[in-house]
């Protein structure tokens, strides 16, 4: 699965084994740890996307993040949310792409 994080709505493209599309998906934060069923989960890795990498890490999801340089050259039309979320579910399944580490949580001490 690939998921296209933005501000108040996110984007989930969803392929199997052979590559057939088997959904396409708009959420809303509140909806997106209810919806998802055990699978591989890819997100371009920005600001936010650690935080969303750790969530459904703790349900057992496989999360892994990409560098967005990696993934844009994957997205064959225009850019679009769910052009980019197609992207990104065509480059976690790639055996030669690079992933990087999902960070801990910060816990301050005031």
């Amino acid at each position: 699965m690939g998921l296209d994080l933005s501000k108040t709505v996110f984007q989930a493209h969803g392929a199997d084994a052979e590559g057939t599309v088997v959904l396409r998906w708009q959420l809303r934060r509140n909806q997106m740890l209810k919806r998802l069923e055990p699978c591989l989960i890819g997100m371009k890795a920005r600001a936010g996307a650690h935080h969303w990498a750790r969530e459904p890490g703790k349900l057992g999801q496989g999360v892994r993040l990409m560098a967005p340089s990696y993934v844009n050259p994957c997205v064959r039309r225009g850019k679009t949310d769910q052009a980019d979320a197609a992207a990104i579910c065509e480059a976690v399944a790639r055996p030669s792409m690079r992933f990087v580490p999902v960070r801990e949580e910060i816990r301050r001490r005031f």
